[in-house]
């Protein structure tokens, strides 16, 4: 026999002859009410076809159960992987994650902004766009929500700062490349998109200096967020050219490498760390698929665990803190060199 269908908490009220403030509190902490009260709203649901509408529910709280999420570009695999370790660990803790990706676009960030304000969110964790956000934009929404800045730092705003060392990235692998072969030319593009891109580039060349090395940047054309895309093109360019002056290429990030050595295959460059090959490559961040490229791509790996737990470890303190925190903090975790076959 199929269920009576209840449209709202009133009216399920109503059926099971319990106050609407008792049901509002059962189905928020379940625990929190009377062991008769909670199984006589129990028959009520095997009985009758209702189910709160939880954002609601949390609209009305003081403090709600929402968690919002903001990355800059959600079809980056690397954001994909770390949001979805964020929003597991934020649903075992109880709480309702939405996901937002602001494309690249400062007018769409601000618009999440915007959103996310009205809601009322528990707290954020946020990935700005870096150097394109509204600066001023994101000072005041830091200021009114409780938010935990990861990936991309802007200094001094937010709760707290969890990321990735990018010096430690670098470090690592122009260290290995150098040691076992020839100094590694740094491919990037000349408007990065990624709010990493800067600091990896400055690293690199404090990096060379320290190793007394001749520091080489390639630069290339393209904006947004279609690297992969924008190295091929980039790297078809200068292969066909001959510009390429070295047998060693450290690319800025993984999905760079990916579109450099779908480039090489396409112009028969051999590349790989045995003698036969022409080219070594080698990149940064371990993008989930950079173990699948043909050769497998040697880089230098996020920890994203680390990332992830920490960002929700501090916005749960932060949360249970009155969105306050003492200081502002900033966490960053080293990188791990991952020799594969393409270096």
């Amino acid at each position: 026999m199929p269920k009576i269908k209840i449209r709202n908490m009133d009216d399920f009220a109503k059926v099971c002859g319990v106050s609407r403030p008792t049901i509002s509190k059962y189905f928020y902490d379940p625990k929190s009410i009377r062991e008769s009260i909670k199984q006589k709203i129990e028959l009520s649901l095997d009985r009758y076809d209702y189910y709160p509408n939880v954002y609601a529910i949390n609209q009305n709280r003081e403090l709600t159960k929402n968690i919002g999420i903001v990355v800059p570009y959600l079809a980056d695999p690397f954001f994909a992987e770390i949001a979805r370790n964020l929003e597991i660990k934020c649903i075992k803790e109880g709480y309702t994650p939405t996901l937002f990706s602001s494309h690249g676009d400062q007018l769409l960030e601000n618009n999440i902004m915007d959103t996310l304000r009205s809601s009322k969110p528990a707290g954020v964790l946020f990935a700005p766009l870096g150097r394109q956000s509204d600066k001023c934009k994101v000072e005041k929404f830091c200021q009114n929500v409780p938010t935990i800045l990861f990936d991309s730092n802007i200094e001094g705003l937010g709760a707290a700062f969890i990321g990735s060392n990018n010096y430690s990235f670098i470090e690592q692998t122009v260290e290995y490349l150098s040691s076992t072969g020839k100094s590694p030319y740094f491919f990037e593009m000349r408007n990065p998109a990624n709010p990493n891109a800067n600091k990896r580039r400055n690293a690199y060349l404090k990096i060379m200096q320290k190793l007394k090395l001749n520091p080489e940047i390639i630069k290339i054309e393209g904006t947004g967020w279609n690297f992969e895309e924008i190295a091929k093109n980039g790297a078809l360019k200068l292969l066909r050219q001959n510009s390429i002056h070295s047998d060693t290429i450290l690319c800025s990030n993984d999905r760079l490498a990916i579109g450099f050595l779908s480039a090489c295959h396409e112009m028969g460059v051999k590349v790989g760390k045995t003698k036969d090959c022409d080219l070594r490559v080698a990149a940064n961040d371990d993008h989930p698929y950079s173990r699948f490229t043909s050769p497998s791509l040697t880089t230098s790996a996020h920890d994203y665990e680390s990332v992830s737990n920490k960002a929700v470890e501090k916005l749960f303190e932060l949360i249970d803190n009155g969105g306050k925190l003492k200081k502002r903090i900033e966490t960053q975790y080293s990188a791990k060199l991952i020799i594969r076959d393409s270096a």
